[in-house]
């Protein structure tokens, strides 16, 4: 198992669906040859395509497993693995890829012992401010599942703003059919 494509299958698939079960275990070990797989490829430095048939370099590697570690609720690594490829997200051409990791972060800062409800709001503000009016089915869910998460704060101001800039964006056709795919 050392062609290009399992690094995608192991990040983006495996690794995302295990940790939906809980396997910690599991999802490490996955993510684990992922990113040796990454480091087996010549890719460039920065944060690959994920819509390209080109190998998952380690940064994109890294954003899946971000992601894994979310649905985990491993906090500490979310924001472990967020600062290490931040950078090369904040340079990256996908506003996409920009939106994810922070609505990623945001949701991990909510999942946290004590609550960063402020910087995660802001978080997902700015998320749905860089999709813009061309938002993915991504995108859409997360950004939906961070104004949930937030529900039990729906006193706190920032989580008012949000969830506000979350309708308006959320009303704009694109976003409406995300939604209607979405259900």
């Amino acid at each position: 198992m050392r062609h290009a494509q399992c690094i995608r299958l192991l990040a983006n698939g495996r690794a995302r669906a295990l940790a939906k079960t809980g396997d910690r275990r599991a999802v490490e070990q996955a993510i684990g040859q992922a990113l040796r797989l990454s480091d087996l490829h010549e890719v460039p430095v920065g944060l690959t395509s994920c819509i390209s048939f080109e190998p998952y370099g380690r940064a994109r590697t890294l954003a899946n497993a971000v992601t894994s570690h979310v649905a985990l609720r491993n906090t500490a690594q979310v924001l472990l693995d967020a600062e290490h490829i931040g950078d090369l997200v904040e340079h990256s051409s996908s506003s996409w890829s920009r939106s994810l990791v922070r609505l990623d972060v945001a949701t991990a800062l909510l999942q946290q012992l004590t609550p960063d409800i402020d910087h995660a709001m802001a978080l997902g503000g700015e998320a749905l401010q860089l999709c813009g009016d061309t938002p993915t089915g991504s995108v859409y869910q997360r950004s939906r599942d961070l104004h949930e998460q937030a529900g039990p704060w729906r006193d706190h101001s920032a989580v008012r703003d949000y969830g506000e800039e979350f309708r308006t964006w959320s009303s704009q056709p694109a976003a409406l059919a995300m939604a209607s795919s979405a259900s």
